[in-house]
């Protein structure tokens, strides 16, 4: 627990029932979890309408439970025309502190991925299944873990009647998991005014299963689409036509290949090296006797911030023109997403104070780390602000039975409350 001196004494009693309230918050927080789950909230992109129905239930629910007394509650809408009401919801809860010169943000996002194949979950997706400790269902995890454990931490202040130290930001974004076009890139697009260097920005959207790792830098991320045009033809007149399959799986062997480039390592990430890898391709001919004049392929290359994402795809231009050059056939790319930020330090004071918080409260010596996954600390960081993105899952996001542990949210809960109140 954590330890304070004499003179801390009734500090230390609220906080101790502060932890004592999130503890009997447990069921509360499966209630609020078995709500969110139960109404999606996918992209267009994926098929989706957008997370406005997700976030109108969760703005009612945190207006049942007062938050509208103590703090004030924005929607900021970004617009969206294939989305239901034509908008993406940002919802930002203002808690003031005792001081206000600078903030603390607690950063979740509402929207999911889909299921995926329904075969392979053992329940719906979408209805939460308690079972040996876990909650069972899509976004369980991936975001909902965080965000229910930023909410009652805040309701546990606030229940207690304890303003946090500094004013406390909860924002549940739109759009996270298809690049944050109509989230948090939005937001600082558009509401740049929010954002203050001297803030503290805390996302809770990756870790390890006992809290112990604080990310601090990711990969850059290129994704890109090959559409390779060549001549189709019949399958046994390979000389009629130029084969677009043939040439598109020589680029992605290519594609592949770069990792024996760029194959510089880093010991701070796992794996520790860049990442190129062929991943989605889409159907091309009907039938098996033809030779297809089109193919698309994609690929997700994980990129160490030593190498500039601008040479990487200089270099990979050439290779597409060298494959152009040996099949005759032109290569049109689409960059989906591109992404490169620079690190948090180590020293910068939301690193420095989570993990002095973990220390105080869980006795867990923290340690820093970079990921090749994306987040939206990427985009704070290059907009100049320090961001930490830390929790404590198993990294089950996206699989099917997705879960979360129950003990690990009401842990993390803590954890948020008592960094509101360092």
């Amino acid at each position: 627990m954590l330890k304070a001196s004499p003179k801390k004494r009734q500090k230390l009693a609220t906080f101790t029932e502060i932890q004592d309230d999130i503890e009997k918050y447990r069921s509360e927080m499966i209630e609020l979890q078995t709500l969110l789950t139960s109404i999606p909230a996918i992209s267009p992109e994926s098929g989706g309408q957008g997370e406005f129905d997700k976030a109108e239930a969760l703005v009612n629910w945190l207006k049942s439970k007062g938050f509208a007394e103590f703090s004030e509650i924005q929607v900021l809408n970004a617009p969206d025309s294939r989305a239901k009401n034509s908008v993406r919801p940002n919802i930002i809860v203002t808690i003031p502190g005792k001081n206000n010169e600078s903030a603390l943000w607690i950063m979740t996002h509402l929207d999911i991925v889909p299921p995926g194949d329904l075969k392979s979950w053992h329940s719906d997706p979408y209805t939460v299944v308690e079972k040996d400790g876990f909650l069972i269902g899509r976004g369980v995890e991936d975001n909902q873990q965080g965000m229910v454990s930023s909410i009652f931490a805040a309701l546990a202040l606030l229940k207690n009647n304890e303003k946090p130290l500094h004013t406390v930001k909860l924002v549940f974004m739109a759009d996270e998991e298809c690049g944050s076009a109509y989230g948090m890139n939005w937001l600082l697009t558009k509401h740049k005014e929010m954002f203050g260097k001297q803030d503290l920005y805390l996302i809770p959207d990756g870790g390890d299963s006992n809290g112990e790792t604080i990310e601090v830098a990711e990969k850059s991320i290129l994704w890109i689409r090959f559409h390779t045009i060549g001549l189709q033809s019949h399958g046994s007149m390979p000389d009629k036509g130029r084969n677009a399959a043939l040439a598109g799986c020589d680029l992605m062997l290519r594609i592949a290949d770069l990792e024996n480039l760029y194959n510089k390592t880093d010991s701070i990430f796992e794996p520790p090296y860049s990442t190129f890898q062929p991943t989605m391709r889409l159907a091309n001919v009907s039938s098996i006797n033809i030779i297809p004049g089109e193919d698309i392929s994609c690929c997700d290359c994980r990129i160490l911030p030593c190498y500039n994402i601008e040479g990487v795809l200089e270099e990979i231009k050439n290779r597409c023109n060298a494959v152009e050059k040996k099949y005759g056939v032109k290569i049109e790319l689409e960059i989906c997403q591109k992404e490169q930020s620079p690190a948090t330090p180590a020293s910068a004071p939301v690193v420095q104070k989570l993990a002095d918080t973990l220390k105080q409260v869980h006795g867990i010596n923290a340690r820093t780390i970079g990921i090749g996954g994306g987040t939206v600390g990427a985009l704070l960081r290059s907009a100049g602000y320090n961001a930490a993105i830390w929790s404590s899952l198993n990294e089950v996001c996206h699989q099917p039975n997705e879960y979360c542990v129950i003990d690990n949210m009401v842990k993390d809960a803590k954890t948020i409350a008592a960094l509101m109140l360092s």
